[in-house]
């Protein structure tokens, strides 16, 4: 007989004490037997209810910080079926059914592995011009490695991200903390021979595959994506690598203003912030934009070697670092598992590693150039997402400009060996005026699917610019984690609530949530619904029951608040010019021998529209210019982060 865990030995036995009053109370049928039995009854469950709840806090306390194992305990709570069941009986590969698993796993990984080049293989490259930089022009200075340090490699692993998943050799990184005192010598020794030898180890070149089912049937190979796990030890060799790298670029201003995957000091949030600035500053104007929001498929791996070896060189990156690299990226190999069954390993030969650290900064080196092949169209990406736009007075115009340009795109991404989706490639035309239903956008032959919305690196994006989608889908995902919420709210501690409050509620609401919360109090004031909602289950309040004062006891501020405070951050580093140049670029500070206490340090500009109004550089100008004086002294964003908080959990704490 299966027991809960939170069922004691104690509490069995008073379930059997229980039982018997209730036989007793059968038997006799009188007012005593009955009491005797309810109050014993209701004093059981009082306590069985507490010691689940008890149970509950516990494990979920064990599991702060690993998602994964929090939904386990969440989905036993509440009785879901989990998310990743087990492996279907049987596979399908095209029209070939396959149920021998040892037969399954191989045949995965040929698909997997041979993605890359069937793709690659399907583009005609018409002209010589694959590898060499869009404007011609090489990075004279050379990328100098230098030698590891032992230091360098502790300080890589003490700051690595405590994960269990283990790799080809059953290593997780936790064995490496734990053990890596005791090896950094010999294993430093190793990276400097691999460093000075220009060869990448070739023990730290077999990658484990593990399928992930996204959607679909799960009999399908299409409807699996490939999750690599990597040497861990080569993990540290490319975070070494990826640092000397990383100062190269920046020191030579190798990348693109435009770039903002996978970069420090650049977020989704900026590019998202950039693409609202253009797209609201030209409605200002009374202008038209059209919007391309490109696809390409499976960029990482369909990227060819020889072409990103002969762009890195003329990126500055020759020599010891250029033979490292063509070492690191030829000869890996990678076998899929599928629960305890093995494959045979296959020779990879397109793409970059994918669960790499050294792969992401390959690839936008790889695409760097795309942004000089057209002098017409403006840029904002992020790795593989593509948005490209053209303003102007004269929809057709645009339109005619659109398509001249994107032939010679297209040309660029066929050179390229990158795969333009033409299928899941869509186009938007904003703007307050009305536009021609009828305009289209076809190019080389290949007509562009027209929307009013599309998903741009996580957020909804319509013509209007609005952020009616984007916010009727976090609503949806709130109001879902406010049913788990009630389910557990019987069994969980306030302090246990509020860490899945900052788990599966806190992330949907905050997320670039300076770009979109400013918007029209009317779309967003259903979210301060939805929190203040959430803040009542927390306290186990009345439905009616105001909320300040559970607001101040949860120390969460408020969605308006939060709004602001995004903002706020954003004008601090404005104010310090920390911000990349194509957003800095809209921020004008008054220079200091013109400022006096009185005077703002940003200037404001005057805008007709209400859209651009809401906007960061005039919304945020003047919310910053009217903050207190104490608030813009603070040196750094933690300091700024804390006080504001303090500041508005006060003002919640007078009006309650």
């Amino acid at each position: 007989m299966n027991v809960e865990p939170w069922l004691t030995k104690g509490l069995l036995k008073s379930c059997k004490r229980k039982n018997k009053l209730y036989r007793d109370f059968v038997r006799y049928r009188t007012k005593a037997t009955e009491m005797k039995y309810k109050i014993y009854k209701n004093k059981l469950t009082s306590l069985i209810r507490q010691a689940k709840k008890d149970h509950y806090n516990l494990r979920l306390k064990e599991s702060i910080g690993d998602m994964k194992r929090t939904w386990r305990i969440l989905n036993s709570v509440i009785r879901s079926r989990s998310q990743h069941a087990r492996y279907p009986d049987f596979f399908t590969n095209g029209d070939k059914i396959l149920r021998d698993k040892a037969e399954v796993v191989n045949e995965l990984n040929s698909f997997f592995v041979n993605i890359g080049p069937s793709l690659a293989k399907s583009l005609e490259t018409q002209t010589n011009e694959a590898g060499k930089i869009q404007g011609g022009s090489k990075i004279l200075q050379s990328m100098f490695l230098g030698d590891v340090s032992e230091n360098e490699v502790l300080t890589i692993v003490r700051k690595s991200k405590n994960k269990t998943s283990t790799d080809c050799d059953g290593i997780d990184m936790m064995i490496v903390k734990k053990t890596i005192d005791y090896v950094v010598k010999p294993f430093t020794y190793i990276c400097n021979l691999s460093v000075q030898s220009g060869t990448f180890p070739e023990k730290m070149k077999t990658a484990k595959v593990i399928p992930i089912f996204k959607n679909g049937d799960r009999h399908k190979f299409d409807n699996y994506r490939p999750i690599s796990v990597l040497s861990q030890f080569s993990k540290v060799l490319e975070k070494w690598f990826v640092q000397k790298l990383d100062n190269f670029i920046e020191k030579e201003n190798l990348l693109s203003e435009s770039q903002y995957g996978f970069r420090s000091h650049k977020s989704t949030s900026l590019a998202l912030l950039e693409l609202n600035e253009e797209l609201s500053s030209a409605i200002e104007k009374k202008q038209y934009t059209v919007g391309l929001f490109i696809d390409l498929k499976k960029a990482f791996d369909t990227i060819d070697h020889s072409i990103l070896l002969s762009k890195l060189r003329d990126y500055g990156i020759r020599g010891i670092a250029h033979d490292w690299l063509s070492s690191y990226l030829t000869n890996r190999n990678q076998f899929v598992q599928l629960d305890d069954e093995i494959s045979d390993s296959l020779e990879i030969t397109h793409g970059v590693p994918q669960g790499s650290v050294l792969g992401p900064k390959l690839f936008i080196l790889y695409i760097n150039d795309i942004c000089d092949v057209s002098k017409v169209l403006q840029f904002i990406l992020f790795a593989d997402d593509t948005n490209i736009f053209c303003s102007g007075n004269d929809l057709e115009i645009i339109i005619q400009n659109m398509v001249c340009e994107m032939s010679k795109l297209k040309k660029w991404f066929n050179d390229n060996k990158l795969f333009l989706n033409w299928n899941k490639t869509k186009f938007m035309v904003f703007g307050n005026r009305k536009t021609n239903d009828l305009v289209t956008l076809s190019i080389d032959g290949f007509l562009i699917d027209r929307v009013n919305e599309v998903r741009f690196l996580g957020v909804l994006l319509d013509h209007k610019l609005t952020w009616k989608s984007h916010i009727k889908y976090i609503k949806q995902k709130i109001s879902k984690s406010i049913g788990i919420l009630n389910k557990v709210k019987g069994f969980l501690e306030i302090t246990t609530l509020q860490t899945l409050y900052y788990s599966f509620i806190f992330p949907y609401l905050t997320y670039c949530i300076e770009v979109w919360g400013n918007t029209y109090k009317t779309n967003t004031n259903p979210l301060f619904l939805l929190q203040k909602k959430v803040l009542r289950i927390l306290h186990k309040a009345n439905p009616r029951e105001h909320t300040n004062k559970y607001f101040v006891l949860s120390k969460i501020m408020k969605f308006k608040d939060l709004v602001n405070l995004k903002i706020l951050l954003i004008m601090f580093k404005a104010r310090n010019n920390l911000l990349p140049t194509n957003l800095q670029r809209f921020f004008v500070l008054i220079p200091k021998n013109d400022k006096s206490r009185k005077k703002p340090e940003f200037k404001r500009i005057f805008v007709r529209t209400t859209l651009k109004q809401m906007c960061i550089s005039i919304y945020g100008v003047t919310l910053w210019n009217n903050l207190d004086d104490e608030l813009k002294k603070c040196a750094t964003t933690d300091q700024f982060k804390k006080m504001y908080k303090d500041k508005m959990l006060k003002s919640y704490d007078l009006v309650s």
